[in-house]
């Protein structure tokens, strides 16, 4: 089966969607970082209206759809990146949430540990498939040739 079946997406995105993945992971760690003071900062100045940082927001949503895009190229490592990239966004929704109530009780914000840990995983996976584009293990995996 030929894993380029977008046409012409394949033809600009198949030999550069490591590096945008691997981009794309350290620029979501960074903004969660900005967002963080700038929750911090919205605090401080008026508890209970913390605003959700866009840029962090649309960095999500590139990170999930060029995840989403690298499992039409390859479907097991995209499978496991695209999931864990939805469970960083999902822990990231829920550490909202979480620091909307610690706002509204008057407590000190604190880091967003699960958001964290999440992304730290998507970048270490990122980073495998990067080092490792077939994988280790693919020469075992493959039984018949195509």
């Amino acid at each position: 089966m030929d894993p380029a079946i977008l046409g012409p997406i394949d033809a600009i995105f198949f030999p550069i969607i490591e590096p945008i993945l691997l981009i794309g992971a350290v620029v979501n760690l960074v903004t969660r970082l900005l967002a963080h003071r700038s929750h911090i900062k919205q605090n401080e100045e008026e508890k209970g209206s913390l605003q959700r940082f866009v840029i962090h927001e649309i960095s999500n949503g590139i990170l999930i759809i060029f995840s989403l895009y690298y499992m039409t190229l390859h479907h097991h490592g995209g499978m496991i990146l695209s999931l864990m990239v939805l469970a960083m966004v999902l822990a990231d929704i829920f550490e909202f949430e979480a620091r909307l109530v610690e706002s509204r009780g008057g407590m000190e914000i604190e880091l967003p540990k699960g958001s964290i840990v999440g992304s730290a995983l998507v970048l270490t996976y990122v980073l495998y498939i990067v080092m490792f584009p077939a994988g280790p293990l693919d020469q075992f995996l493959v039984l018949v040739p195509v």
